[in-house]
């Protein structure tokens, strides 16, 4: 049983390590990137960046979530009961992460695409860009939390 937990916390920590690497790639690189930029090129890179993003990375977002809820479960299974809290613990952070990504995100990724793809730039590009930004450094902790505590889970099964 205890392989069986480990498997699934690996594939846990791969799926959500990639989406923590685009958090803080966003975060450190690409927001002073589009600081630098004007509407129309800001538009055209964050739209079409979430067109292909918002169409690619829910599958390693889900795989993720289910993953840690498979290892939570499976640690209190196999009765490793702090194993199984540090994976809840994380499953409670992915949550909130994808609260925040439906609440905020999400929205500004959809209208942020259609625009990039209509080839129109909205009047208010730059405050949607900054609403966007100002929920990546909190999205990337959560993403790096929930990566820590499924390594710390591994470690304990």
């Amino acid at each position: 049983m205890d392989l069986i937990v480990s498997i699934t916390a690996i594939v846990a920590i791969l799926s959500v390590a990639v989406i923590y690497g685009a958090d803080v790639l966003a975060a450190v690189v690409l927001r002073p990137v589009y600081a630098a930029v004007d509407d129309r090129t800001l538009v055209q890179a964050v739209g079409r960046g979430h067109h292909v993003g918002d169409r690619r990375l829910p599958v390693v977002g889900v795989t993720g979530v289910v993953f840690t809820a498979l290892t939570t479960g499976l640690a209190f299974i196999a009765m490793s009961p702090v194993a199984g809290a540090l994976a809840g613990c994380a499953l409670l952070l992915l949550l909130v992460w994808l609260g925040l990504f439906a609440r905020v995100s999400k929205p500004i990724n959809v209208r942020l695409s259609a625009a990039a793809l209509a080839d129109e730039v909205p009047i208010d590009a730059r405050l949607l860009q900054d609403k966007w930004e100002s929920i990546i450094t909190v999205r990337a902790v959560i993403q790096g939390a929930s990566v820590l505590l499924l390594c710390l889970t591994l470690v304990l099964i």
